[in-house]
């Protein structure tokens, strides 16, 4: 497995949020991102999660929730991967599908955009 300290993995993933055009990052509304270890012991290879009301589904009783919650997994990214590169590719493909779900894009058209 590739080592690398959570500072830096944190920091490749805000680094591809940032890559993220300000016209999608302005549509994008209660939503957090967060980067933990490992995913629930259930599904070791999970790489990201998307846990929330897509934009899609809310209607005029979508008020007073909790921010939807995005979630990055080091560990499994870093399992996959053999380079630095490979990693920063990886968590920026991670971060985009996980946000198209934000946004109600589900994950054949995801596929299908290269995004898998």
């Amino acid at each position: 497995m590739l080592e690398m300290p959570n500072e830096e993995f944190e920091e490749l993933v805000a680094e591809a949020l940032d890559r993220i055009p300000p016209e999608l990052t302005r549509l994008m509304d209660n939503v957090a991102v967060f980067v933990e270890d490992e995913p629930e012991p259930g599904d070791p290879d999970l790489l990201g999660l998307y846990e929330g009301t897509p934009l899609t589904e809310r209607g005029e009783w979508y008020a007073g929730v909790l921010p939807d919650r995005i979630t990055i997994y080091r560990g499994p990214t870093l399992r996959m991967c053999s380079s630095r590169e490979e990693v920063v590719a990886e968590a920026e493909v991670t971060v985009v599908h996980e946000i198209a779900h934000h946004f109600g894009i589900d994950d054949e058209r995801l596929h299908a955009l290269g995004y898998g």
